[in-house]
């Protein structure tokens, strides 16, 4: 029995009316949070169903006097109602979820700040130093080696390709700004390197590794399957921190030394402005062809550029893995449960998984030292939190949405995150442990941590929230 004009107004008029009730009900500012949580999905099917009777009603009335437009307006604020509460519930699920890794961090981080303190000294100066010692030539290479040779494959180089010029982009990109925040911010000269570091290099490891399997574990997460997302990210992820881990110890840790020691330079320039000025040698160099000109120039610059500081444990462990992993024979050797010197693969996994909790710790440690004065501009920490949490993720949101557009990047969710990503995470831990190798800084690098880790729990949730929603 059909019914009547009247009786599908009265339909109208109630449904709308639980529809208010619904929004108010679920609202995050009203009644309790648990409550809440436990009528979300009550509460998204009933006011799901409340629409589609409105929406049903509304069209079956064809015959109603009603002029067209007022028609329209309805039915378009109706449609509204229903994207503005799915995209809330959703965006809020989202937020829960990106927030957890960043809590894991400052966790850990107050621990190390805590064995620390004079009253425990427990991680004092020196096993701060032993223990960096230890994550520089063990910890950290393992950790690339075995996540790195896991997961690449000829396949995988093929379909991430962008990956490492999206990750070069990041640096030379944050290189740039750090460049501009100097020239702003006027700092010290042992500073100028710190500064470039941390708008340069992102935490390209740790983070996404704690991050990843969080959002694929949690519910709501818009990345499918949680186990096919975590093995795929995790690879995403490997790649993403063998890559880094090269530009950081080839790029960055000689940009920071030439940008920490100019004095050097100054007096290389000095002493041979006192040469005189005609010499034997200059007299032999005279009656040298174009070709040893050449050769004297690569050999100069050979002396200046330090390779083991290039070829750091990391490098190299990055490079072996590479070659374990695109070699077929060495992978079924090494690589996989069934693999006969698996053994080998486990030991370096296991050595890889102290790396991140390590990491954290120190960085709790000399944070220490740090608060207790620094005499670290407020301005160099704000310009370094500007270009990592808000100029990084706005160009690369341009870059990777761009390439996406182009074809140069495919049109999976996951892997665009994995790319966003990367410019939003705060700066690498391992600047930490160049400043600590160098010996200068270590203070003002762990306040600059600090604070760019404490406000990442703020730009670590709402950038991901945003870039989930994007990809998704």
């Amino acid at each position: 029995m059909s019914l009547t004009q009247s009786a599908k107004l009265h339909i109208i008029h109630q449904s709308i009316g639980k529809i208010t009730t619904r929004l108010y009900d679920t609202s995050p500012f009203h009644g309790d949070s648990h409550c809440k949580q436990r009528r979300v999905k009550d509460n998204c099917i009933q006011f799901n169903m409340n629409i589609s009777n409105v929406l049903k009603c509304y069209s079956e009335i064809e015959s109603f006097s009603i002029n067209q437009r007022i028609r329209r307006s309805i039915s378009l604020f109706l449609s509204i109602l229903r994207s503005f509460y799915s995209m809330r519930m959703r965006l809020l699920d989202l937020f829960i979820t990106s927030s957890i890794p960043v809590a894991k961090i400052l966790l850990i981080t107050g621990i190390g700040f805590y064995l620390a303190l004079d009253q425990v000294n427990i991680l004092n100066h020196d096993a701060r130093k032993q223990l960096n010692n230890i994550v520089f030539y063990v910890f950290s290479p393992s950790l690339v080696a075995s996540s790195l040779s896991e997961t690449i494959t000829y396949e995988s180089m093929v379909k991430m390709w962008f990956m490492p010029l999206n990750v070069l982009l990041t640096f030379i990109i944050g290189s740039f700004l750090g460049w501009i925040v100097i020239k702003i911010t006027k700092p010290p000269s042992h500073l100028r390197g710190i500064i470039v570091g941390c708008c340069a290099a992102g935490n390209l490891g740790n983070m996404p590794l704690i991050i990843i399997p969080a959002i694929c574990n949690e519910k709501g997460s818009p990345f499918g399957d949680p186990e096919s997302c975590e093995k795929f990210g995790l690879g995403y992820i490997a790649l993403s921190m063998a890559i880094g881990a090269i530009y950081i110890w080839t790029y960055v840790y000689n940009l920071m030394r030439m940008l920490a020691n100019p004095a050097g330079e100054t007096a290389i320039n000095s002493t041979s402005s006192t040469m005189p000025l005609i010499s034997p040698k200059v007299e032999v160099a005279e009656q040298v062809g174009t070709w040893g000109k050449v050769k004297q120039r690569v050999c100069s610059v050979a002396e200046k550029i330090n390779l083991r500081t290039i070829f750091a444990p990391s490098t190299i462990a990055a490079l072996i893995a590479l070659a374990v992993g695109l070699n077929p024979l060495l992978r079924k050797l090494l690589v996989g449960n069934t693999a006969p010197l698996r053994v080998i693969e486990d030991s370096v996994s296991l050595l890889g998984d102290g790396a991140i909790p390590v990491l954290t710790l120190i960085v709790g440690g000399n944070l220490l030292n740090g608060l207790r004065g620094s005499g670290i501009n407020k301005s160099v920490i704000m310009g370094v939190v500007v270009v990592r949490y808000l100029l990084l993720p706005i160009l690369g949101v341009f870059i990777v949405r761009g390439a996406h557009y182009l074809g140069l990047v495919t049109s999976e969710p996951l892997y665009q995150f994995v790319l966003l990503l990367q410019y939003v995470v705060p700066p690498a831990m391992n600047l930490g442990t160049i400043t600590q190798l160098f010996g200068s800084g270590e203070s003002e690098c762990s306040v600059i941590l600090f604070w760019s880790y404490a406000l990442a729990s703020v730009s670590l949730t709402v950038w991901p929230t945003f870039f989930m929603w994007l990809v998704a």
